[in-house]
């Protein structure tokens, strides 16, 4: 493997190289008779435009092969997470950690993971700028934010609903509004 690069994550953040038996011997959660499930949990409002949560579960089953159940929406005032204002876009942002620690007190017995899916903006420590998203594979939760992936997010319009926008080019930035599987 190469030496990273100036701009890579390893560049900028180093780690301690992982071997692949380092991997194998790792204590891993893997789906079994008792954690099988997957369950997204939708925070927050979706504006039509958003990618339909119904598809995203049926994403998410195609990849994982296992059963994806979509839980009833919750308030973003509902989850005990802090709240800044980014500097740069001036929009509220979920403190990411603390939206984890949220979920692992409302992981289903029955959940191989507990993934929250929001159009909040996230931050993954104050130095940060935005995170797209975080997740402990150990504690099987994870928080991801598509509002980065809304044309709106930067002030742009959004496309009607109904009708995707596949890497339009605006102010020198691709947006992909939504990854389907459509073929």
């Amino acid at each position: 493997m190469p030496q990273p690069g100036p701009e890579d994550w390893l560049a900028r953040h180093p780690e301690k190289p992982q071997s692949f038996q380092d991997y194998l011997r790792a204590d891993r959660n893997v789906p079994n008779p008792q954690r099988n499930v997957i369950y997204l949990l939708p925070v927050g409002a979706f504006p039509a435009t958003a990618p339909p949560l119904a598809q995203l579960a049926k994403i998410v089953h195609a990849f994982f092969m296992l059963e994806v159940k979509t839980l009833p929406a919750v308030n973003v005032g509902d989850v005990t997470a802090k709240t800044r204002i980014n500097e740069g876009t001036k929009t509220r942002q979920l403190f990411a950690p603390e939206v984890l620690g949220w979920l692992r007190k409302r992981l289903p017995d029955d959940a191989f993971g507990l993934v929250a899916v929001t159009m909040e903006d996230l931050y993954p420590e104050p130095s940060w700028n935005f995170v797209f998203g975080m997740a402990s594979l150990k504690e099987r939760v994870g928080v991801q934010s598509l509002a980065r992936q809304d044309p709106a997010f930067f002030g742009e319009p959004r496309p009607m609903a109904g009708k995707r926008s596949h890497g339009a080019a605006r102010r020198g930035r691709s947006y992909t509004r939504s990854r389907t599987c459509s073929g």
